[in-house]
């Protein structure tokens, strides 16, 4: 097994004409969605890992599908410039790790601010439940795409599961409301 010290990286050159945008879009999402990182002008890197494998394969075929195209080239895992590249990745999950915290702050916020005002409905259960739900998976989607482990992902799980916590203690109120 590689360490994460030694893997090599994927290097994508993207080509997409600007029209009509849904293909160049649709590429676009595709890198974000594995966590590419821009690294210049139509140019993406990942660390070569499956996931990340298997992402730049459909980012070719989406680009392909609108006239363009994605060339794929690998990085020597010993190469002077994987380090900048893991600079790189690394600090766009610190990025997104601090985003998931933020929101997980603004849904516990929420769960007071409904508390405070007495809105003990089902319909706003649900809601909040929804935005739980939404958060979860994106925390599931941030760690598939932290494939280095960044220290911030403790930190997101402990704050996730202080939304789960708060979403209980509303709960228990709603239906302590509604069943009075």
């Amino acid at each position: 097994m590689t360490s994460v010290e030694e893997v090599p990286w994927l290097v994508m050159l993207v080509q997409v004409p600007s029209e009509p945008s849904r293909h160049r879009v649709a590429v676009w999402r595709e890198l974000r969605r594995f966590g590419a990182v821009p690294v210049g002008q139509g140019a993406w890197t990942a660390p070569d890992v499956p996931a990340c494998r298997e992402g730049a394969k459909k980012a070719k075929e989406l680009a392909g599908a609108g006239n363009g195209e994605v060339l794929l080239l690998t990085t020597a895992p010993a190469d002077d410039d994987a380090a900048r590249l893991r600079e790189l990745f690394t600090a766009a999950r610190a990025e997104e790790w601090a985003e998931f915290v933020a929101d997980c702050g603004k849904f516990t916020d929420e769960i007071a601010k409904e508390i405070a005002k007495r809105k003990f409905t089902l319909a706003e259960l649900e809601e909040e439940e929804q935005s739980l739900d939404r958060l979860r998976r994106w925390f599931r989607a941030l760690r598939t795409k932290d494939v280095f482990g960044s220290p911030a992902s403790a930190g997101a799980e402990r704050k996730l599961g202080d939304c789960a916590a708060a979403l209980d203690g509303f709960a228990a109120l709603v239906y302590g409301e509604v069943h009075s």
